[in-house]
């Protein structure tokens, strides 16, 4: 289970400047950095934070929409927005249309891009392959963002996390604690994002001897399992609430990670729900 104190967010409260402990003490006893408890998030207005929940909307709905699409869709529902505004926004919220492009850019230096191997694979069991990815959360008056590991067989989510920043900590947590309980994988499949072609992450993988695969740019078809998880995620839980903050986000997001996992029948899986694939491939493993 996630801890409640597992982001910069929700570490800062309870960092109490009132106490006879120094600050740099309680940092310590938080595993988190002293700049971190002085922290000032940067304001965004209440009407981009609409936008956001707009293009969020649109997006899980359309997601091959570009920026420019997205602001022909919220110019019909009444928004008087441009391309800059929404192409700013859409950056923040880490979203990119999932359709082939040309490939104009290079990695950034040292960040190796990594081949596609999912098409060479037989997956036929259990922790062969995971995947990885994040999404924007919308909470009253913000917003965060959630990174899921899931097994590409059972579909079953290993790991989750939440953070209110896009750094690569959050998801190397989410990483450690599916390794801490489930077999080592194969191989781990993601996108090409800052987060997962770093040296933290890459490390981390290299470590365990883990395979990695990368997602095409833009490729749609890629990491589709992911995809229709946060599908399923928005349209279930996220657009039926409104998140009051960080900690009430986490709480629901957890009963529904419980819900999905253990209770929910998937489709594809026959009816079956993800743990029962994953468990019983296992058990059949050993």
């Amino acid at each position: 289970m996630n801890s409640l104190v597992s982001c910069p967010e929700a570490k800062r409260s309870l960092i109490d400047k009132t106490l006879k402990m120094p600050v740099r003490r309680q940092c310590e006893l938080l595993e988190m950095p002293r700049s971190s408890a002085y922290y000032k998030p940067t304001g965004v207005s209440a009407y981009e934070l609409m936008l956001m929940r707009q293009i969020d909307e649109i997006y899980t709905h359309f997601p091959f929409f570009g920026s420019r699409q997205m602001v022909r869709m919220l110019r019909t529902i009444g928004h008087s927005v441009g391309r800059n505004r929404v192409r700013r926004l859409m950056r923040k919220m880490g979203l990119e249309a999932l359709c082939p492009k040309p490939n104009l850019s290079k990695p950034a230096p040292g960040h190796k891009i990594y081949p596609y191997l999912m098409k060479s694979m037989n997956i036929d069991g259990p922790n062969q392959a995971w995947c990885v990815d994040i999404t924007y959360i919308r909470l009253d008056g913000g917003f965060v963002y959630l990174v899921a590991i899931m097994d590409w067989y059972s579909r079953k989510i290993l790991a989750w996390e939440l953070s209110n920043s896009m750094d690569v900590n959050f998801c190397i947590k989410a990483m450690k604690r599916a390794l801490a309980s489930n077999p080592t994988p194969l191989v781990m499949n993601s996108d090409q994002g800052s987060q997962f072609t770093g040296q933290d992450w890459i490390g981390l993988l290299k470590q365990h001897r883990i395979q990695i695969s990368m997602d095409g740019k833009g490729r749609a078809l890629d990491n589709a399992f992911v995809e229709r998880f946060w599908r399923s995620l928005k349209y279930e839980e996220v657009y039926r609430r409104e998140y009051a903050n960080y900690r009430d986000a986490q709480i629901h997001i957890q009963a529904y990670m419980q819900l999905y996992n253990y209770r929910r029948p998937h489709s594809a899986l026959d009816g079956s729900t993800p743990a029962e694939i994953h468990h019983a491939d296992q058990k059949r493993a050993a």
